[in-house]
This record gives structure tokens, sequence and C-alpha cells, in this order.
């Protein structure tokens, strides 16, 4: 009888045990697949130093494939409990439709200025639905080795810019920058959006294209357009069928001066670069004495999925991913994502920091139709897509592109009428 009760205790534990195990089990949504083995190996291992009982599992999916499938698995149920946010309009929506928690006063958030936040809150900033992670910042990288072989300084200004372009032509050595508008992203989010900052001040330029105080026919809109549409002769022959893998072995190769960079490009080049050290400048101010302005992007951040059967432990991890631990690992772990915290981080890659360090000395904004503007038809990340490329390949003018993004906002947003 009491060798039954023996059994019938290890049975009854066993059963707590299985029961406890399966709560402390966490799945991370994310289209982050290159990182993988960072959270397997560093991330999940530092927070579980803390919470050794806490179980996680990163699942990511690709990235082209993510907002789809998550939003059929958050439908229907099966969705990890902690979600990978995209910034602004995708996770706004998320967290409209019940998927997201309202993470007001959780642990953690106070280590993020309001300026971090704003991705993850509705319009009226009085909810917040995730705690912000990373940004990346644009700018350009450049060959070191060229520069130093033609004489070539980091240009301040848009005229030195261009000053600098054609000293490389003339060598007839190199190919002055490089970029392709085959992808066509990249000509609005690493090349507008970023040389575009200084023309309309940042974030003052951004809230007032939102308010219909500016417009993209305005000069400091349009002045961007007229830049880009002078890159075409500094270009690789056929840059308008150049992917954005193009452009990265052309780089890599070092057979071109200039590249125009995401942040996220530093980890990719110090890999493969041939035999040359990188560099950095900030988008070029229109004049000397004006104030410099970089595109610092809120790119993502992290929520709770309001259906998980094991909230606390989120709650738990979300506050982690506040914590000075987290802000240094990421930091120098995944080169080129920068913590959005309040944390001082000492950033090891000496590129990143010279990114990082640009925050110091200039104004931060994001891209200009991350919020608000693209929620109606045309979508305005779509014809701002179309019309960089177009203007970069010669086939639109400065002035018609700015008219047709202007009347595309127009058709649909009140304030822009």
């Amino acid at each position: 009888m009491q060798s039954k009760n023996i059994m019938r205790g290890a049975l009854v534990a066993a059963l707590l045990a299985a029961g406890a195990a399966q709560a402390g089990t966490l799945t991370i949504e994310s289209w982050r697949t290159d990182d993988k083995g960072l959270w397997e190996e560093v991330l999940i291992p530092a927070f579980q130093k803390h919470y050794p009982n806490i179980q996680i599992k990163f699942a990511p999916t690709a990235p082209t494939e993510y907002d789809s499938s998550l939003n059929a698995r958050l439908t229907g149920g099966t969705a990890g409990d902690l979600i990978t946010c995209r910034p602004f309009d995708k996770s706004l929506d998320l967290y409209k439709k019940g998927y997201l928690e309202k993470l007001n006063g959780k642990k953690g958030l106070e280590n993020f200025p309001a300026s971090a936040k704003v991705a993850w809150e509705t319009d009226d900033g009085k909810d917040t639905f995730c705690e912000p992670i990373a940004s990346v910042i644009h700018g350009f990288l450049y060959n070191k080795k060229i520069f130093k072989e033609l004489g070539l300084t980091e240009p301040k200004t848009t005229d030195d810019f261009f000053k600098m372009l054609d000293k490389v032509k003339a060598s007839g050595k190199y190919t002055p920058m490089a970029l392709g508008t085959n992808d066509q992203w990249e000509a609005s989010q690493i090349v507008y959006t970023s040389i575009g900052a200084p023309y309309w001040k940042g974030e003052e330029g951004r809230k007032a294209l939102i308010a219909g105080k500016a417009k993209f026919t305005d000069p400091a809109f349009e002045q961007p357009l007229e830049i880009e549409a002078k890159y075409a002769p500094y270009l690789a022959k056929g840059y308008s069928a150049q992917t954005y893998p193009d452009t990265q072995n052309l780089f890599a190769s070092g057979k071109a001066a200039v590249v125009a960079a995401g942040s996220w490009d530093i980890g990719y080049y110090n890999q493969n670069a041939a035999g040359f050290e990188l560099g950095a400048f900030p988008p070029p101010v229109p004049k000397a004495g004006d104030k410099c302005y970089i595109s610092d992007h809120t790119d993502l951040g992290m929520g709770v999925n309001s259906k998980s059967k094991n909230k606390d432990d989120a709650y738990k991890f979300v506050e982690w991913l506040g914590s000075q631990e987290f802000a240094d690992l990421y930091t120098n772990k995944v080169t080129g994502f920068f913590s959005l915290s309040n944390h001082l981080i000492a950033v090891k890659d000496p590129v990143a920091k010279e990114f990082l360090d640009w925050r110091k000395t200039c104004g931060s904004t994001i891209r200009v139709n991350a919020q608000i503007l693209n929620r109606g038809t045309p979508n305005l990340e779509n014809e701002l897509w179309n019309v960089n490329s177009q203007v970069l390949n010669g086939k639109l003018s400065p002035k018609d592109g700015a008219a047709r993004l202007q009347s595309g906002l127009a058709k649909w947003y009140k304030p822009a009428q």
C-alpha cells in the first residue's frame, strides 16, 4: 500500500514537473533568421543565468514570409509567446486586432526615451505595445585604401561629396559609388531618407509632412531628389540592373570608393571586404556650418502575444530586454544594430562606434514616411521606392517625382490636400 502511495506521489510529481516545464517555455517569433545563432548561443543563455527554469525557443521565419505567416499563426492561435515587432503600422495593426498585450507600466520600459517608444505606441501616445530593441543608422561607408591613394577626405557638405566623386571618376581606376536601383528599396530607404534628413531638418520636416504643413514639392523634400539625379554618372555601368547583393559585392571587392549603406552592412563588409579598411561618414549637409541629421531608424521591438499561456515569464523576458546587459550584448554582437535604451554602451567595432557617435553631434530622425503616411492608396512606401529609383535612372525628373509623391499622398491623406 505504501509503495502504491509512493508511486502515485512520484507520478503526480512527474506530471507537475512536466506542467511546470511546459509553463516555463517561451517561443520567440522573428524575421531575423540571421540571428538564430546569436539567440541560441549568446542571448538566451545570458537570460537563463537569471531565470534557469524558463526555456526559450527562437523560431524565426524568412523575412519575406514573416508578416503573412505570423498573421496566420496569430489568427489560428498557434503563434509564439513573444512577437518581434516591425516598427509602426504593422505592429499597431496587430495591437488594434488584440494580438499584442498593452505594456504600459511594465518594468524595462522606463529605460527607453520617448523617441524610441514612438514606433510602438498608439497614435495618441497613450498605449505602448512593444518594447524597443534596436535601431539602424544610415550613412556612407568608404574604402580607406582608395581614399588614401587618391588623397581624398571625408566630405562634410554636398559640394564636397560631388568633388570627392569627381576625383575618383577622374582617376579612371574605380567606380566612385556602389549603388543599384534594381531592387528599388535602397534608393528610398538608404539614400533619400538619409541624404534628405539634413535638408528637411529631421523630425521637424517629418512631423510637418504629417501635420500637412509641409509638402514633398517644397525645396526641402525636392532638393534631395535633385541630388540623387546627379548620382548617375558616378555609378557602375548597368546600375539600373544592379541588385543589392551586386552592390555589396562591388564594394567588398575593392572596386568602388564609396557605398550608400545602412549600419547593418558593417558586419557583412567586416567579413567580406577584400584587403581594405572601412571608413564612414554621415549624410553631407547642404552647406558648411549646417547642423547634421541622421536617419536613426527604429527597426525592431518585442511584444507579448495576448494569447500566450505564459505571460508572467514573457514579461520577465521583456523586462530583461530593457537591461544594460542586453543592450551591451545585442549592440556588440549584432554589429550595426544599436540598442534604443538610455544605457551607456561601449561599442567595440570601430565603424559601428563611429555610426553611433553621430548621435552626439547630429539630430536623429526616422524614415520620413514610417509613421502614419503609409496607410492609404497609393502606399507612400511603394511610391518612394518607385519614384527614387526612377529619378536615379533618369526616367523621372526630380520636380515630377516630388509632384507625384505629393499628389499620391493628397489622394487619401486629408492634411496633405
